[in-house]
């Protein structure tokens, strides 16, 4: 039998259509059946029970102590710059405190915290001026700097920049449970900066610079997908006590939202977090990829424990002049983009 070329074209596109339509289904699928829970803790000040409440968080999300016990912990905080009077610019050291308390009563063998400062190269100045040094003395907590430590180069598991591998920390690769502890921002190029952004400071600055420039080179929202994708964090916690609305991340006004927030996934928890800073996350463009591929950032996906958005909910301030910021306000309840 021969085949004409009109019918051998018509059979092909049948065949291409009948495929994508099985692959959106498939998707779509996939996007209703991954379910997250995000626990929202209120919070008005950082002299509170922030352990307790994060227990009462671990206990909300389904944290078992098997899957800490006799485990080394991993605190990546958010400490991007000196911020002395400053408290809306990195993750507060009381919140890091309460964290490595918790984990610790769940039976962790070590807690250490971990970063690579992404304005400064000196670390110890950022720790001077930021509160921690006192906070890490005090409770006897090891800080490993990332931005010069050995890198070991490993396959970059997301692949949505050009970039083929990523340069991990030894201290990293070696921790069996890693906690972004982010903190609550708008983010003047990547609209907001959550759990998922902060970990652009696992990344060694002595390999890829300060701010990390090969990643804002590649692409910072393809980058957020694949440091998230190939580090593959356990835990977020979100610093929303004091964040920080306008020009983040260093330069905008404080913000108090009064919330900690606490999940196992992260779009999931990021999601959430800009749903209590008022922005659409829909329209956060590294969130929007991240749905269905990462965790759900549907809002039906995602199950709210602790307090409901709507009693927490507090606008963070936009900027115009900010492209990223643009058509990132959430109206109202039920108008998301997506």
């Amino acid at each position: 039998m021969t085949l004409s070329r009109r019918a051998f074209v018509l059979g092909t596109l049948g065949g291409a259509a009948l495929a994508w339509s099985g692959y959106s289904l498939w998707q779509r699928q996939r996007r209703q059946a991954w379910t997250e829970r995000v626990f929202i803790g209120r919070a008005s000040g950082y002299d509170l029970d922030l352990t307790g409440l994060l227990m009462a968080g671990f206990k909300e999300v389904g944290l078992r102590v098997e899957e800490v016990q006799g485990r080394r912990v991993l605190l990546k905080p958010n400490l991007v710059e000196t911020a002395v009077g400053k408290p809306q610019i990195n993750t507060h050291p009381a919140v890091i405190r309460a964290a490595a308390e918790a984990f610790r009563r769940l039976g962790a063998q070590e807690v250490v915290v971990a970063e690579g400062p992404g304005h400064l190269r000196d670390t110890h100045l950022v720790l001077e001026q930021s509160g921690y040094a006192e906070m890490l003395r005090t409770e006897r907590l090891a800080f490993m700097d990332l931005n010069y430590e050995d890198g070991v180069p490993v396959q970059n598991a997301g692949g949505w920049s050009r970039l083929k591998h990523l340069t991990l920390p030894v201290s990293v690769l070696a921790a069996d449970v890693i906690v972004s502890v982010a903190k609550l921002k708008t983010h003047h190029w990547a609209g907001v900066t959550l759990s998922m952004k902060n970990l652009f400071g696992v990344l060694p600055g002595s390999y890829y610079g300060w701010p990390k420039n090969v990643l804002h080179w590649a692409g910072i929202p393809q980058c957020i997908l694949d440091v998230t994708a190939t580090v593959r964090p356990h835990f977020a916690i979100v610093d929303g006590i004091v964040g920080m609305e306008g020009d983040g991340p260093i330069m905008g006004p404080p913000k108090a939202a009064g919330v900690l927030v606490v999940g196992r996934n992260l779009p999931a928890v990021d999601a959430t977090c800009a749903r209590v800073m008022g922005l659409d996350p829909w329209r956060v463009s590294y969130l929007a990829r991240a749905d269905g591929y990462l965790g759900p950032v549907s809002e039906t996906a995602i199950l709210q424990v602790g307090e409901p958005i709507s009693a927490v909910a507090t606008p963070f301030a936009l900027l115009d002049t900010i492209p990223a910021h643009r058509g990132l306000r959430l109206r109202r309840p039920g108008t998301e983009k997506s």
